[in-house]
């Protein structure tokens, strides 16, 4: 069970980086980003952050840019949240595929 402290930042860094990513998927027509969690470690000094793009097709370029964009969008997210935090936790993105796996048992349970 985490701390409530480290559930709270979880929870913000959420928000900010899906209105950060909206953003960014606007620039790309046809994309949409979504943070589906966020884990943060106890010292706050590192987050990984999962997200889900969609549509799957374009899925492996757009997180290639968004890895390449890393410090952009920590950049970014200090900005929004200079008041709240004093450092800025280093963001590592992966790829979340839960949903492809759960659409993947749905098709194999209409079988």
């Amino acid at each position: 069970m985490q701390p409530t402290r480290e559930e709270k930042i979880q929870r913000m860094l959420q928000k900010e980086l899906s209105e950060i990513f909206l953003l960014h998927a606007r620039e790309q027509q046809g994309i949409m980003i979504s943070v589906s969690d966020i884990r943060i470690t106890a010292d706050l000094s590192q987050a990984k952050v999962y997200l889900s793009i969609f549509p799957k097709e374009k899925a492996q370029d757009v997180f290639s840019v968004i890895n390449i964009d890393t410090k952009t969008f920590r950049f970014e997210l200090g900005r929004r949240i200079r008041h709240q935090l004093r450092v800025v936790p280093e963001l590592q993105f992966i790829l979340d595929n839960s949903l492809d796996y759960l659409e993947k048992i749905d098709e194999l349970l209409k079988k």
